[in-house]
């Protein structure tokens, strides 16, 4: 198996006025390409936290992260950019489609940041919105389309680039069970051909279902990891 993310003894410490707050106190993550992993934890666990950090959207105050294998612990914002542009598709829970942007247009605007031709954005876009089954929604704007379909235009955009690495935030938090449901079922088929996911959490039964290992978080460290093995969830590493 090749790793594909690794974080070891990661903290990442907040300034409060006077206080520090330890929003993570020595995380180590392993995760490799073509897993689907989720990770868990209450409000407060520090999931939030260690999202922005699998995802590069932040370093670490102590600590390494490696992305395909290379350190990024101490890359400028500049240079994270770049790199998670290439290599990480995000889907939020709230979606974060740009509201005058269309259908087609939030899902090119991820390709437009890494220099990739009009024409060529153009014809990815249409090829995506064919794949999340939403052809006839191109020119549609947000606020036309239902919570399931702007969700499905986010996973679209997700992928614009082709990353290595799908990083979901609460995916099905802003739907009903039967949109959620079919939202996994769509990123339990990228993973199926050869998509890496991970999944930020609060819902076990979710993680249970889709997941093949959960990393489980309180403040701020792993609690447990499990793992299925033959269809069955043991305690693992």
């Amino acid at each position: 198996m090749t790793e594909l993310i690794k974080l070891k003894e990661v903290h990442k410490y907040y300034e409060m006025g006077d206080n520090i707050v330890k929003a993570l106190n020595g995380l180590d993550i392993d995760i490799n390409k073509g897993d689907f992993v989720a990770i868990m934890g209450p409000s407060g666990s520090g999931k939030s936290t260690a999202m922005n950090l699998v995802g590069s959207l932040d370093t670490p105050t102590k600590g390494s992260i490696y992305l395909d294998k290379i350190d990024i612990s101490h890359f400028k914002e500049s240079e994270l950019a770049q790199f998670r542009g290439k290599k990480i598709g995000f889907i939020f829970q709230s979606f974060n489609l740009i509201p005058n942007l269309t259908a087609k247009e939030n899902i090119m605007l991820p390709m437009l940041f890494q220099n990739i031709r009009k024409e060529d954005r153009l014809e990815k876009a249409e090829s995506l919105l064919k794949l999340v089954d939403l052809a006839d929604r191109e020119d549609h704007y947000p606020n036309q389309l239902s919570g399931g379909q702007q969700q499905r235009v986010a996973i679209a955009r997700a992928l614009a680039n082709d990353p290595d690495i799908i990083l979901a935030d609460e995916p099905t938090g802003n739907l009903d069970t039967i949109t959620g449901e079919k939202v996994m079922q769509f990123l339990q088929g990228l993973n199926k051909k050869g998509k890496t996911i991970i999944i930020i959490t609060h819902e076990p039964n979710l993680a249970q279902k889709y997941t093949e290992k959960i990393y489980w978080l309180k403040d701020g460290k792993i609690e447990k990891v499990t793992k299925k093995v033959k269809g069955k969830w043991v305690i693992g590493k």
